[in-house]
């Protein structure tokens, strides 16, 4: 289950914008015969250890900067499409609903070879382009089926909910299942724009500082916020010996959502202007809580409610920084090895190539 779901569900039931349902939903998901309900947000801390990673190593070299999220898509397609000369600039990294699947699918595989099953992974997520993401080839297993094997956007899941006869509002609160069910804050604002980019900067800086940031402000105030264009800057200050060569660098950010605010930023960049390091895009204008498989709305400021709820759910939690989760820990120390290392990106990273409209004009 994505973050943005959580917060817009129970608006197909009357609830008000931006409750959060999560609980209830995991117990709606097992009356339904889910056999075990997840959290995608695992894969949010996940996805920020792998680009944090990516991210400093391209600061280090100064090589195809900036270095741009690749969470949604959406942009992602585009950018195949349209521009592919920013092919090189998008990051590497999976998207948490991919990483969390890669992380699934292998725990389960010898389990499903025992015992002469097979298991069947289902998304649920707020964006119709998540049903195009599945389909790509890349990210298809070495076997060639998909890691996903079906998405649900937030809507198809609460009308299969009411075809069920369940009152959702009813419902018993239900907790997540171990061991992929724990997650940090950091990884609940992946479904708002910005929040990417902040859950990446908690990381980014404690790794190279080696201080732990306070835990009562740790929000990225200036990339907050449903304006097109958002940006901050921040200096490295007190590095580590092994980031002594980035003392004083300035980090600059920008966070972008809707493809207008995109192709600005881009043509700055084509044009030699840009002084970013570090680009988030979503797709959707206020990000994934205001994605195209959400709820429809008369309700003014849903973003906004939508999105003030994930930060909520972040600043109520113990662990607010990725690199902090110990089943995080416990995946790398067990199974991947160091973050960026060979395995973690034969596993949890991709590829891109020029499609489409591109292609054709190309022949």
């Amino acid at each position: 289950i994505a973050p943005a779901v959580r917060v817009a569900l129970g608006e197909a039931y009357g609830l008000p914008a931006g409750e959060n349902v999560l609980d209830k939903l995991v117990t709606a998901l097992k009356i339904m015969g889910a056999d075990e309900v997840y959290d995608t947000i695992f894969g949010a801390d996940l996805t920020v250890r792998e680009e944090s990673a990516e991210f400093l190593r391209r600061l280090e070299t100064g090589e195809n900067l900036p270095l741009m999220t690749s969470c949604c898509p959406s942009w992602v397609r585009y950018v195949e499409q349209e521009r592919p000369q920013f092919l090189k600039n998008l990051s590497s990294a999976l998207s948490p609903m991919q990483m969390f699947a890669t992380v699934l699918k292998d725990r389960y595989r010898a389990k499903d070879a025992a015992d002469g099953r097979t298991t069947f992974h289902i998304a649920i997520m707020p964006c119709t382009a998540k049903k195009y993401e599945i389909q790509r080839p890349e990210l298809a297993s070495l076997d060639g089926v998909p890691d996903v094997d079906a998405v649900l956007t937030t809507r198809e899941l609460a009308r299969m909910i009411k075809s069920a006869g369940i009152d959702l509002r009813a419902l018993p609160e239900g907790t997540f299942d171990a061991p992929l069910g724990l997650s940090t804050g950091a990884a609940d604002i992946f479904g708002v724009t910005g929040g990417v980019m902040e859950a990446a900067l908690r990381t980014v800086c404690e790794l190279v500082t080696g201080r732990e940031l306070p835990f009562e402000n740790l929000h990225v105030t200036p990339i907050e916020g449903l304006e097109q264009i958002k940006t901050a800057s921040l200096t490295l200050r007190d590095t580590l010996p092994a980031y002594r060569h980035l003392e004083g660098v300035e980090v600059r950010v920008a966070v972008t959502s809707g493809l207008a605010g995109a192709d600005r930023l881009m043509r700055e960049i084509a044009g030699g202007q840009s002084p970013y390091h570090f680009i988030e895009v979503m797709g959707c204008p206020g990000g994934c809580v205001s994605g195209g498989g959400q709820p429809r709305t008369d309700v003014e400021n849903f973003r906004e409610l939508r999105s003030r709820a994930l930060y909520a759910e972040d600043e109520g939690k113990p662990l607010r920084k990725s690199h902090e989760n110990p089943d995080l820990l416990r995946l790398y120390e067990t199974w991947l090895g160091e973050a960026g290392g060979h395995l973690a990106h034969e596993l949890l990273h991709t590829r891109y190539v020029p499609r489409g409209l591109y292609n054709e004009r190309v022949k």
